[in-house]
Formats: C-alpha cells, structure tokens, sequence
C-alpha cells in the first residue's frame, strides 16, 4: 500500500492517505456524522415528489425531512435578469442561507448539494463562489470538491476590454463557472443502490474541469438556462436511480427533465408561474418521448415475435 510521499507516487492502488487526514489542518471542518446520526428513517417519495411547486425553496414545506438524494441547482446570480431583485449582497446572501437551510433538512443523510455559481464583475471583481462556501460551511454541509465548468475555449474575437495590449487595466474574460459539491453528514452515501454511470463517463466526470457547452436562452425560452448535459452528468455521478433529485431554483426545469430522462425521480421550486409552466411543458415533452419510444419497441417486439411464428 502506499503512503503520501513528498515526491509523489507512480500508482493510487491502495493508497493510505490516513497520516494527511490526521494533520491539524483538518481540525477546523466538521467531522462526518456517526453511524447512528445516519441511521434515519427514508420517507417514500409517493404524494410529494415528480412535481413542479409554484413557491418559493425559502419553505419547502410539501417535502419531508431526508428525502432527498441530491440537490443541484443554478441559483439567480442577482445581476439583472428579469427574474432577478436588485438585492444588496448581504441580502442576497440570506436568500441563498435561507434556502441552504432548508435543502440541508430535506437531504437525506450523505446527500448531495451540488450549485453552480459564476463570479461576478471587475471593478470589483465578486467572487461569489468564496462567499457560498463561507455560509454553507456555517450551515454544518461538509465540503466534497469543486469542478470549473469550461464553456468555451475563448479563442474568439470578443474582447473584456479594459486596456488594449496594456497592462494599465487589462480585464479577464470568464470562460468558465463553478459547481460548488457539499453534503449531509458524511462524505459517502451510507445506502446502497443501482448507479447508471458508464466508465468512460466516469473517468471524465470525475475530473475537476468538465467542457460542455452552454445552452441556448432563446431556444429554451428561459434568460439564464443551463444545459442538460450538464444536469445529467451531475446527476449520473451523485445519485442512484429511483433516487428523488431536488432543483430549489427550478426555472425552465433542466435538472428535473435530466432527472426523468436517467430514471431518477425530480422536485422543483420555482416562485415564477411562467417558468413553473415551461418546466412542466418540457417534462411533458420528455413524458410524451418515452412513450412514443415504449411503443416503438412494444410494436418492433410484436412483429419480432410475430416473424417467429
């Protein structure tokens, strides 16, 4: 087995990183829960889950305590959009606390809280993501990994401006956003249950810079829409099927449709009775898909069996 080594190692085979866990560095992060703190009882998702709620994810209220398997979402950024309050930082900061919250009852024990975030502005320059992990920490959710979501290659003309090849004011282009991973009470899920995640998909999934291109606003009819490939990735690696996946933020509903698609159950909150509308359509879509896909095959089966006779 192999130890931490100042020069590194050729292999990860067994390797024993127990003398880097026991350095003092560690002292100041929350400890996993006991067996015994794990060991609660799962409510059955019947009555409550697979829908769509016009209210907002300050009060959860239809969903019971540790019933959810994972939570992703892409919060408003508080930058303008038309769903967007002109919030002061602080204020916008308890908004996402208030929520945390409540996403941290509904969890069940090693649940995960995965948010995508992106920094915002230049002069200053707020970087959001360091303020997230401040006040989730606060709330008791345990730190797991952070993966950079590359958009684009930035290899196009468009300029930050600033100063034009000077270094009097030069301005970065983001070409990336964050998706920031917590959990409840353990870093590893104490339940056993079926994953749906290849292992090609798992071996790029588990690196920390995923390349997925962004989607669409005009084509989704929503103005901040993440894609699905990135809501299917998340949820392929963090969660179990049949699990129930949360989107406290749910406007066009991305994150419940990918959850339907990979047979896992979704809850959305959303306080906009027009993107409530679009998420549903779109899960109405999906619905419609797979029965046209059930039937296909249902009808390729019988003539299957009817060539056999």
């Amino acid at each position: 087995m192999t130890k931490t080594s100042s020069f590194g190692t050729t292999k990860r085979e067994g390797h024993n990183s127990a003398a880097f866990y026991e350095r003092n560095i560690q002292n100041f992060f929350r400890q996993p829960a006991s067996a015994a703190e794990l060991a609660v009882e799962i409510p059955a998702h019947t009555g409550w889950a697979d829908q769509i709620y016009h209210q907002s994810s300050t009060s959860m209220t239809p969903l019971p305590d540790n019933g959810i398997a994972l939570a992703f979402t892409s919060p408003p950024y508080n930058v303008g959009k038309d769903y967007d309050d002109d919030m002061g930082l602080e204020a916008y900061l308890d908004l996402i606390r208030n929520v945390a919250k409540e996403v941290y009852r509904v969890l069940r024990p090693g649940g995960r809280y995965v948010i995508n975030i992106a920094n915002l502005g230049r002069k200053p320059y707020i970087p959001l993501h360091a303020f997230f992990y401040s006040l989730h920490l606060e709330l008791g959710f345990l730190p797991m990994g952070e993966i950079i979501w590359q958009k684009g290659e930035g290899a196009s003309s468009n300029c930050a401006w600033g100063s034009w090849l000077s270094a009097k004011a030069p301005r970065l282009r983001d070409i990336h956003e964050y998706l920031l991973v917590f959990a409840k009470q353990d870093y590893s899920r104490p339940d056993k249950g079926q994953s749906s995640i290849e292992r090609d998909d798992f071996m790029e999934a588990t690196l920390s810079i995923w390349k997925i291109p962004p989607e669409s606003a005009q084509k989704i009819g929503h103005p901040a829409p993440f894609p699905v490939a990135l809501a299917r990735r998340v949820i392929k690696l963090y969660s179990y099927i049949n699990d129930v996946v949360l989107d406290p933020f749910a406007g066009s509903g991305t994150t419940c449709v990918a959850a339907k698609q990979l047979a896992r159950h979704y809850v959305g909150f959303d306080i906009s009775a027009e993107y409530c509308a679009l998420a549903n359509e779109r899960l109405g879509m999906q619905i419609q898909q797979e029965l046209i896909i059930s039937r296909t095959f249902e009808q390729e089966l019988e003539n299957f069996e009817a060539d056999l006779i």
